[in-house]
């Protein structure tokens, strides 16, 4: 029998930045989606569920999505998952976004890096890394087939998707990872980086880029 899900939604940093906090409702963990800013207040969500982190997703690199990453690997001592096409230049000095973002601290420990397709079962749940680049190079989206539900970065908005005119966009290979995307079930439901969730039906029939 599939376990339910549960999912907790932060709206962290300058950027209102959509954090995910999720698990099956039954485990002691959860996954920490993009905490790009605001960690204490992460962290509290986490005590306050009563759960531990297992471990951090990062849909991309940019610095409003990671800037809390290493903060919170650093007090549950969990692996920080990445594309390795993002990850050669996230925690670096050209990922500042001044006034709003310093350059992000790395991880302590070597990050994770995934592959397109890759499954993992983490906070007991299953979960299958999409590479969609795009609106960055290593950007991705993660998929929990048996909860029909996506999280979607910054590759898919509530009728919009994400900017391709940054350092690594690439408007070609958004339209690639948007076909990629519309593969997945009607009834997917998509949590996006930014703004309120949606589904894919739904964006189908609104999203002027679909």
């Amino acid at each position: 029998m599939v376990k339910a899900m549960r999912i907790e939604a932060i709206e962290v940093g300058a950027f209102q930045v959509n954090c995910y906090l999720v698990g099956a409702d039954d485990a002691a963990e959860a996954v920490v989606i993009d905490p790009g800013s605001d960690g204490d207040r992460i962290d509290g969500r986490l005590r306050r569920l009563g759960r531990r982190l297992a471990a951090i997703f990062l849909t991309h690199g940019h610095a409003d999505h990671v800037g809390a990453a290493a903060e919170l690997a650093a007090r549950y001592d969990a692996p920080v998952h990445i594309h390795p096409a993002d990850a050669a230049w996230a925690f670096t000095e050209v990922n500042q976004l001044p006034p709003w973002y310093p350059a992000p601290t790395a991880p302590p420990s070597p990050l994770r890096l995934w592959g397109d397709d890759e499954r993992l079962q983490v906070a007991g749940l299953e979960w299958t890394v999409l590479h969609t680049p795009g609106h960055t190079p290593g950007g991705v989206c993660l998929w929990v087939r048996d909860h029909d539900t996506l999280f979607s970065g910054d590759t898919l908005f509530h009728a919009g998707v994400g900017r391709t005119d940054l350092p690594g966009g690439d408007p070609n290979l958004l339209t690639n990872s948007l076909r990629r995307l519309l593969e997945l079930p009607d009834l997917t439901s998509v949590r996006p980086g930014h703004g309120p969730p949606t589904t894919l039906a739904r964006e189908r029939r609104i999203n002027p880029f679909l």
